[in-house]
């Protein structure tokens, strides 16, 4: 089953930086991203599939591959960031120079809105307290576990299927390099998967996410940023970010979650993505301290 459906783009628009953020770098079996062209698996409330966008100039044509094709052909448009409504941020974005120069140059990035929890859920608790390296490592292990090939001509594999995740004994994960804190995180956030992807809207996912046993502030904003494309959630209790906003916003070389917060105000509605655009244009702290070593929990 396939279903095809063409977009128009706006001017400007930047399709692989919008879409990045979908996929773990350097390879995600759920997923590809090249020039001009992007392919996502998922598990749909109609059944699996597969969509692929094929951008040519100003026009994004997007075809659904399998049984969730119309689905995701459907929200297409959310997907590649198009019902993005920056609304006020120009505005919010003149009153500091520093974001109002970011907003320009990034002015062509979207916040995607996928429309799915569990799997983008899946990613940021592995993340949690770890490297990226680490994480992605992890990630990628997992997928190939659980598995499943998806519809379409991308040879992808289907997200984790939160049932089959939620049967799994959590040292079933260790060798992926997830210690069991990590591990029963997800076997509770698989449990309540059902629920999660039913919620109406970032607030109520939010509240959700935060209700179960190790998925805290941190875990939940990573989620909707992406799943539901909300501008405005802010990772509060990562180990960089109030660093990086506190010195691109104040000239402060380190910044507490409350700092943050604090400078951040000014952009409420948005401040997640006065985050992300800090993050586009490179701005971060100046480094005091050794990095973080990569671990392999697999070897504990």
């Amino acid at each position: 089953m396939t279903r095809t459906r063409r977009l128009t783009l706006p001017d400007g628009y930047q399709f692989t930086r919008t879409l990045r953020s979908l996929l773990v770098v350097r390879h995600d079996p759920c997923g590809k991203l090249g020039e001009g062209e992007f392919w996502l698996s998922a598990r749909t409330p109609e059944g699996p599939g597969s969509l692929h966008l094929a951008r040519a100039g100003a026009e994004l044509t997007a075809t659904g591959h399998g049984p969730g094709a119309a689905w995701l052909v459907d929200r297409a448009d959310a997907i590649a960031g198009l019902r993005d409504d920056l609304g006020d941020f120009p505005a919010r974005a003149a009153s500091h120079p520093l974001v109002a120069r970011l907003a320009a140059t990034f002015a062509g990035v979207r916040f995607p809105a996928t429309g799915q929890v569990f799997h983008r859920l899946i990613r940021a608790i592995l993340e949690q307290k770890v490297t990226g390296i680490e994480a992605h490592r992890a990630y990628r292990a997992m997928v190939r576990h659980f598995g499943e090939p998806a519809p379409g001509p991308a040879e992808l594999l289907l997200p984790p299927d939160p049932e089959a995740v939620a049967a799994t004994p959590y040292w079933v994960f260790h060798p992926f390099g997830v210690e069991q804190r990590r591990a029963q995180a997800l076997l509770r956030a698989a449990v309540a998967a059902a629920r999660l992807e039913r919620c109406a809207d970032s607030a109520e996912a939010t509240r959700r996410l935060t209700a179960i046993p190790g998925i805290g502030p941190w875990t939940a904003a990573e989620v909707v940023r992406t799943s539901y494309g909300d501008p405005d959630a802010v990772s509060v209790g990562d180990f960089h970010i109030p660093n990086s906003v506190a010195w691109g916003l104040a000239g402060e070389a380190r910044g507490t979650d409350a700092r943050m917060l604090e400078l951040l105000e000014p952009f409420a509605g948005h401040r997640g993505r006065v985050c992300e655009l800090l993050a586009y244009g490179g701005i971060s702290a100046p480094r005091f301290g050794p990095r973080m070593p990569i671990r392999s929990f697999a070897r504990f």
